[in-house]
């Protein structure tokens, strides 16, 4: 499997791939939650990336580009992003959250309850194989 760096357009055109391959294996648990994210100090391109996640038409679906009126707002440096989304290293989110590294405008309650959706703990397998192949493909 090739690898790309991390939210570069390769890796991006191939996390579209892995997110279609498991898409309508991936419940999203009757949880709704519109997400803006907005990673910063990338290392190319303008060095900023807006992008999106939505589970209110009852998938999962992440995008690049903000919504309007999101539930909720997240920024956070591209390191801690990786750590986070790629690694799947939640305590390392919350100590970058506590510490500041991670803001968020809107109602963090929604934030805090996706959160379950995406630990081994809480996870359904197609979920589990997809974060796995993201990891995978992820320099």
């Amino acid at each position: 499997m090739a690898k790309y760096p991390f939210l570069s357009p390769e890796w991006i055109e191939a996390a579209r791939t892995i997110h279609e391959r498991y898409r309508s294996a991936r419940p999203t648990g009757g949880l709704l939650v519109r997400m803006n994210q907005v990673i910063t100090e990338v290392p190319f391109g303008s060095g900023t990336i807006d992008a999106r996640m939505d589970t209110s038409s009852g998938e999962l679906e992440i995008e690049l580009g903000h919504l309007e009126a999101p539930d909720v707002t997240v920024t956070m440096d591209y390191a801690t992003a990786k750590e986070v989304y790629v690694d799947g290293n939640v305590q390392s989110g919350m100590q970058a959250f506590m510490s500041g590294k991670i803001k968020t405008e809107g109602d963090i309650s929604k934030l805090m309850a996706m959160q379950t959706m995406f630990q081994p703990t809480g996870a359904d397998e197609a979920t589990l194989e997809a974060a796995a192949a993201i990891k995978d493909m992820t320099t």
